[in-house]
């Protein structure tokens, strides 16, 4: 069993409290948060020690794991400190805000020999897998461009000093909340990305730091896709993968918080496509036991350093890319 401790108390870290309250391979031992009235009253309604103080974590011998739940511009500091601790480290997306940070944060990382995953949730949903699998065995043909959307309201109902709203911890719209899980999948998919074009723009005059953003990817393979999300609409989510013998689409009924399954399409050369339904499933769940299994040694983790710092670097080239209105070359 591992030990964890989760590092933030927003909206987000309470769903990852109550999820793992359905493990029997990780144990929330502690949770932290600079709120202290909040943070003691949701640790105290769920039977779990807590503190404001993230070096106290650190310093505690019972922690395997830290769970970092925080704004993102805290994550390359907390990452090196929990590195420095020798405890492993599951970090929210986005892993850093720019390429220079991920990679000084991934330094400390494989300096210490710890484990890290990234809540990628969206690589464990298995119409994901199987709509992956697809691609990677050759069934859809020669691969050509991946089509997404991830889009929802749920920001728009947040009080305008909220973190998440702001420019300087979500940059460009939804990129942070929601395009960042699509450009994981194109990458995990098509590889190096080499340049993008990305536009961001604020319709509905709630979400300030922009509600509609588009991002056109091009891979060095020659391979695109086309990414978008939008924080000012009801939840959608869709993701299509084009070959040249066929195509494959998932679409969620609802959001991961409350899921209720997936439609998922194939069409192969004779034109007809064909439709299922999955169930609901724990994405959420399976990904964080999965890098419990890492620890373990039972399985490797599958969002790789490389493709975590591919992601970042992806990020970086996107909000300068809407921020000049020009194409940019993705660092590497």
């Amino acid at each position: 069993m591992l030990n964890a401790a989760i590092i933030g108390l927003g909206w987000w870290g309470k769903i990852l409290a109550q999820t793992l309250a359905a493990s029997n391979k990780i144990t929330v031992v502690k949770l932290a948060d600079v709120d202290a009235e909040g943070g003691a009253a949701f640790a105290a309604e769920h039977g779990i020690g807590f503190t404001t103080e993230f070096a106290a974590v650190l310093a505690d011998d019972t922690v395997d794991a830290v769970i970092l739940a925080t704004p993102h511009s805290l994550h390359e500091e907390q990452i090196i400190a929990a590195a420095g601790a020798g405890k492993h480290i599951f970090c929210e997306k986005p892993f850093c805000l720019n390429r220079a940070s991920a990679l000084r944060a991934m330094e400390a990382i494989e300096k210490a020999g710890v484990q890290i995953a990234i809540g990628h949730e969206r690589r464990f949903e298995p119409p994901i897998m199987d709509a992956m699998a697809l691609a990677r065995d050759g069934k859809l043909g020669p691969l050509m461009h991946i089509e997404a959307n991830f889009s929802h309201d749920i920001f728009a109902a947040l009080d305008e000093t909220n973190w998440r709203l702001k420019t300087e911890e979500s940059p460009a719209g939804g990129l942070t909340a929601t395009l960042i899980h699509l450009m994981d999948l194109s990458i995990s998919l098509f590889g190096q990305p080499d340049r993008v074009l990305a536009s961001v723009e604020c319709h509905g005059d709630v979400v300030k730091n922009g509600d509609t953003l588009t991002a056109q990817v091009k891979f060095e393979n020659g391979r695109t896709a086309s990414l978008n999300a939008f924080t000012h609409t009801p939840f959608f989510s869709r993701l299509a993968i084009f070959g040249a013998n066929g195509w494959v689409e998932v679409r969620d009924k609802a959001h991961v918080q409350a899921p209720e399954g997936w439609f998922f399409t194939t069409c192969f050369t004779d034109g007809k496509a064909e439709t299922i339904e999955y169930e609901v499933a724990t994405p959420v769940l399976s990904n964080l036991e999965c890098f419990a299994g890492a620890i373990a040694g039972k399985a490797e983790y599958p969002n790789t350093p490389e493709q975590i710092v591919r992601n970042v670097s992806l990020l970086e080239a996107i909000v300068k890319s809407a921020a000049t209105d020009t194409l940019v070359k993705v660092e590497k």
